[in-house]
C-alpha cells in the first residue's frame, strides 16, 4: 500500500494505526534516509552528502534505500510506504523494482486536507531546542507555555514550520505529486479519503476503503 498526502495530512499518523492493524511494516522514506545516515551506509554516505547541501537526493539513492529496506524478510509480509513516490519517474522506477521482485501495489489512498487546515496544522507546531519533542500550539499544548513537558527546554518554531514556508511547500507538493496521482488513477488504484476529523475517524474510512477494494 502507497500512502499519499500533503504535509500535515496526518500520513505518519495513519500509517502507524494500519501497520498496527494489518500486521505489516510501516516504510517512511525520510526516517529510511535518516536511518541510513545515521548507520553510514554506504548509500547512507551518498544521501548525506546531498542533504549536507539542502538538496534532494537522487531517485537512484532513494530508490536502493528503498529496495534494500522492502528486500528485507519483516517487509515479505507486505507494506505500507510513506512518502515515497512523489514524482512520476520515482512511480515508474518503484514499479520496476516491485516487478522484479514479484510483488505489485494493491492500494494507493490520499489524504484530502484543505490547504487553509494544512496550514493552521503546521505552522502551529513547536519544537523542543533541546529533546526534539514535538506539540501544537492548537492540538497537542504543553503543560507551561513555550516549555518541554520532557525536559523543560525552550519550544520554538522551525523556520519550515512558518506560515510562508509551508505555502511554498504545498505548492512544491502540488506540482510534483499531482501527476503521479493521475497514474495511478488511471491504474485504478487510487482511493481518496477525507483527512478532517480525528485519527480515528480518518481511520475509519480509510480502512473501509481498503476493505471495499481489497
Amino acid at each position: 500500500m502507497i500512502l499519499m498526502g500533503p504535509p500535515g495530512a496526518g500520513k505518519g499518523t495513519q500509517a502507524k494505526l494500519l501497520e498496527k492493524h494489518f500486521q505489516v511494516r510501516h516504510i517512511s522514506s525520510g526516517d529510511l534516509l535518516r536511518g541510513a545516515v545515521d548507520q553510514n551506509t554506504p548509500l547512507g554516505q551518498q544521501a548525506k552528502r546531498y542533504m549536507d547541501h539542502g538538496e534532494l537526493v537522487p531517485d537512484d539513492v532513494l530508490l536502493g534505500t528503498i529496495e534494500e529496506r522492502l528486500r528485507r524478510d519483516d517487509s515479505q509480509g507486505g507494506f505500507i510506504l510513506d512518502g515515497f513516490p512523489r514524482t512520476v519517474a520515482q512511480a515508474d522506477a518503484l514499479c520496476g523494482l516491485l516487478q522484479m521482485m514479484n510483488a505489485r501495489i494493491d492500494d494507493v489512498t490520499s489524504i484530502l486536507v484543505p490547504r487553509d487546515e494544512l496550514v493552521k496544522r503546521l505552522s502551529g507546531r513547536r519544537t523542543c531546542r533541546a529533546c526534539g519533542t514535538m506539540y501544537h500550539a492548537i492540538f497537542d499544548q504543553p503543560r507551561v507555555a513555550g516549555v518541554c513537558d520532557r525536559c523543560q527546554g525552550e519550544l520554538y518554531q522551525r523556520v519550515d514550520d512558518r506560515e510562508e514556508t509551508i505555502r511554498a511547500r504545498l505548492e512544491v507538493y502540488d506540482r510534483q505529486t499531482a501527476p503521479v496521482l493521475n497514474t495511478y488513477r488511471e491504474r485504478n488504484l487510487l482511493r481518496e479519503v477525507d483527512g478532517i476529523g480525528s485519527r480515528e475517524q480518518v481511520f475509519g474510512r480509510i480502512l473501509a476503503q481498503v476493505q471495499k477494494h481489497g
